[in-house]
């Protein structure tokens, strides 16, 4: 374990890793903690910094400001905040590395259902989710969405529309979550480079990072790498499903670089 001497933090950015929830968060935070290997970076230890609460109430944006504020230099933060003007004006802010990512949206609807379903009986979703018979039906409900009473989930447009603005956002880095899987070398050293173009210079040789934090990944503490591979709204998805989401979801997987057109 490396020991860095933090008597000095000039020129150290403040790390914040954000997420699209069900998209690999864990697994970003498991990498941004393994920069505390190449640098004097550490995980704060607090939670995420939420827009939604657990219990669904909205923060403002002087709560959420105020959480962010709290990071100091060398800090390593993480959430899921929306694009904002203000939560974009401040994670793009000098003297910050900060990071969004995402995943395919099918994928990401999958390990929602199956999160809310079989891994946290506290999720707003679980007795909802329960109460259907097969993946199927739950399938549906994550595409379109539900207001029933108490129970509310925005459809899958809606929910990456409340995120798309970071993608016009080249301060902070787009990340896919299935580049750690397919190409995870280059996608940690495209993080590195993303850091000193926040004023962080590496003193170790770059190969030597990349395997350093690339340690700090353990599948297993990462709820989204519940089979670990890319792909698997195939196996869940038929055909009525496909034409649902195409209807709610319009062009978004072009927009987002996951097809090429909507004939999937």
């Amino acid at each position: 374990m490396i020991i860095w001497r933090k008597s000095s933090l000039e020129g150290v950015p403040v790390i914040f890793g954000n997420a699209m929830p069900k998209s690999g968060s864990k697994l970003l935070l498991q990498v941004l903690g393994g920069f505390s290997q190449v640098g004097p970076f550490v995980l704060t230890g607090r939670g995420p910094v939420r827009t939604i609460t657990i219990d669904g109430r909205t923060r403002s944006a002087k709560e959420i400001q105020a959480d962010l504020d709290r990071l100091e230099p060398g800090d390593v933060g993480w959430g899921y905040l929306r694009a904002t003007p203000e939560n974009i004006h401040y994670l793009r802010r000098p003297g910050w590395a900060s990071y969004f990512i995402l995943r395919d949206p099918r994928d990401m609807l999958v390990s929602h259902v199956y999160y809310a379903t079989d891994m946290y009986e506290g999720h707003g979703m679980h007795e909802y989710y329960s109460r259907l018979p097969n993946i199927d039906e739950r399938l549906k409900v994550a595409i379109c969405g539900v207001h029933d009473g108490e129970v509310k989930l925005p459809d899958v447009a809606e929910r990456y529309e409340r995120m798309e603005g970071w993608l016009d956002c080249p301060e902070v880095m787009l990340l896919h979550f299935e580049d750690f899987i397919l190409e995870r070398d280059s996608t940690i050293s495209a993080m590195l480079s993303h850091l000193e173009r926040a004023g962080y210079s590496l003193s170790l040789d770059r190969q030597i990072a990349i395997q350093k934090v690339a340690q700090a990944i353990d599948p297993k503490k990462s709820p989204t790498f519940r089979k670990g591979r890319v792909g698997d709204w195939r196996e869940h998805f038929n055909e009525e499903n496909k034409i649902l989401f195409k209807e709610v979801a319009g062009d978004l997987l072009v927009r987002l670089g996951y097809e090429p057109d909507n004939n999937w």
